[in-house]
């Protein structure tokens, strides 16, 4: 019993009960002008369809009373952009106008009809233009007076749920709608990956410099060694800082450009990071790098930062080349350092996997893995 009377304790059946009944003020007023020809205020509703900006109106006025939540993006809040969506807002229109007339039917003469009732079993002599006409009153009616009312509450519901499925399907989105906020959807969570990349690439590059650094400061015992290894460890967490407040300022400003991240010709400052941990570093770079698209610099960057990163981890403080040259419209990264022991596979770890992802979405390739006893990465990206 109370699920079936829980429908009629929500807010929502009376927000829709109004929205049904709203088309019947302009059928009501027409009535007064003319009430043989009830077809005129349908017709002209057509026309008014093919306006844009009806549809944005008919879509906030029923994403409002229809569903529970407002938020809900199954109905659409933009205007007419095809021919297509303007014949949708004329069905609509023309609905609101049916069932409308159905539940204002339903909301006034189910109500005389329980009071028709209730004068049959009182034996009262019935009002001027009955609803229900009854020759022989009898206390019996008593018993049949709420059944209209429970048919008028069934029908208001069952209107309420059928009035919100058509606004989801004549006034839910097109195609192209859906299609944009599909792309807008792809763009949020490729900018999110990009983000943890971030964080990770220059979070994970500073926390291993310090950690190498402090190893071999304790393990060496020499006060100025220790004196160096303190001074890198405080420049790259500097810098480490400096790349968090940016990244931070990008989840706090959507809008915020990208041109302050670092690039390929600010190399310099990874392969001192990486000779400070004890890392001896050879570097060739070949190339015009200052021309070098700022997206693919950009990347390039992170990559080189995490492949650096990946030596100091594993690289058990071995020599490592690096090579950087730009040719034939493409951009050639590779460091190469000798095979540790301990690795004795393909690389698997999130910073190498990034290192592939990067690579691919500006339409290059990456390898990471063992090479002729060497741990090698190497990444090719084209210009264009």
């Amino acid at each position: 019993m109370i699920r079936l009377l829980r429908p009629l304790l929500r807010g929502t059946t009376y927000t829709r009960l109004l929205h049904l009944w709203v088309p019947m003020l302009l059928v009501a007023v027409w009535f007064f002008v003319d009430m043989e020809r009830w077809w005129i205020p349908a017709l002209a509703l057509v026309p008014v369809a093919m306006i844009p900006a009806v549809r944005r109106g008919e879509g906030l006025q029923a994403r409002f009373m229809l569903l529970q939540d407002a938020s809900d993006s199954g109905i659409s809040t933009a205007p007419s952009a095809t021919w297509g969506d303007r014949w949708r807002t004329v069905l609509w229109l023309q609905a609101r106008i049916v069932l409308g007339s159905a539940t204002a039917f339903t909301t006034v003469w189910m109500p005389v009809c329980a009071i028709d009732l209730i004068e049959a079993s009182l034996g009262r002599e019935q009002h001027d233009t009955p609803v229900l006409q009854i020759d022989e009153p009898h206390w019996a009616y008593a018993f049949l007076a709420p059944l209209p009312l429970i048919v008028m509450a069934a029908v208001v519901v069952a209107l309420g749920e059928l009035i919100t499925v058509l606004a989801r399907g004549l006034l839910g989105p097109s195609a192209a709608e859906r299609l944009a906020a599909l792309e807008e959807r792809t763009e949020q969570l490729l900018e999110r990956n990009r983000i943890a990349r971030e964080l990770h690439d220059t979070i994970g590059h500073a926390l291993t410099v310090a950690v190498v650094q402090a190893g071999a400061a304790r393990a060496a015992g020499d006060p100025a060694f220790t004196d160096r290894a303190l001074a890198a460890i405080e420049d790259t967490g500097r810098a480490a800082l400096e790349d968090l407040d940016r990244v931070l300022g990008i989840l706090r400003e959507a809008e915020r450009p990208v041109s302050g991240r670092p690039t390929l010709t600010q190399a310099d400052r990874l392969l001192e990071s990486a000779r400070a941990s004890g890392t001896k570093v050879d570097a060739e770079f070949a190339g015009p790098l200052a021309t070098v698209p700022g997206p693919v610099s950009r990347e390039g960057y992170r990559m080189l930062q995490e492949a650096l990163t990946n030596v100091l981890r594993h690289g058990d403080g071995a020599t490592a080349r690096v090579r950087v040259a730009v040719a034939d419209g493409r951009l050639d990264l590779e460091v190469r350092n000798p095979l540790p022991a301990s690795i004795a596979g393909p690389g698997r770890g999130s910073g190498l996997r990034g290192i592939r992802e990067r690579a691919a979405l500006l339409g290059g390739r990456a390898h990471t893995g063992p090479d002729d006893g060497d741990w090698q990465v190497r990444v090719e990206l084209p210009l264009d």
